[in-house]
């Protein structure tokens, strides 16, 4: 779109109250889109956690800002739940949040893989190293704690 135009609408939107949610998939566009006075950047078209982080890390945010990031996790193509261990992997990394649409609704057979059990899955405070996106419970678990609400 540019710079002059998602500027404009971030202008816009501050205008009527609201925040504008930019898409990012290089650290340059992150840059820019927070020069510009975006406190909201998703990355986007990415499959790799480390390029995501590469994405994000070393931004220069003005002392007066904040700059919410946003990881969107891509479904795989099999029928594992690793998703919700990269949601783990990217909150651990420094993301404030992450988008998840098609991983919600890839399996759906097992009473563990319904739509809202993968979303308590990625809400849930766990760490790869103690624990599985498959573990339903036990030792290896890990510790669990509630992170946060899910808007829409």
């Amino acid at each position: 779109v540019g710079q002059e135009k998602v500027g404009f609408f971030i202008k816009c939107a501050r205008a009527v109250g609201l925040e504008t949610i930019v898409a990012v998939s290089t650290k340059e566009e992150a840059q820019a889109a927070v020069d510009i006075g975006a406190r909201i950047i998703s990355v986007v078209g990415i499959d790799d956690v480390e390029d995501k982080v590469a994405v994000i890390s070393d931004l220069n945010v003005p002392e007066t800002a904040t700059v919410c990031t946003i990881a969107n996790i891509l479904a795989n193509d099999n029928k594992a739940l690793e998703e919700v261990e990269e949601a783990w992997i990217c909150r651990d990394k420094g993301f404030n949040s992450v988008w998840v649409s098609d991983a919600l609704y890839k399996s759906g057979n097992d009473p563990s893989e319904h739509a809202g059990a993968i979303i308590k899955g990625m809400a849930a405070k766990s760490s790869v190293k103690w624990a599985s996106a498959k573990a339903m419970g036990g030792k290896g678990e890990g510790a669990r704690e509630y992170l946060g609400d899910i808007l829409m």
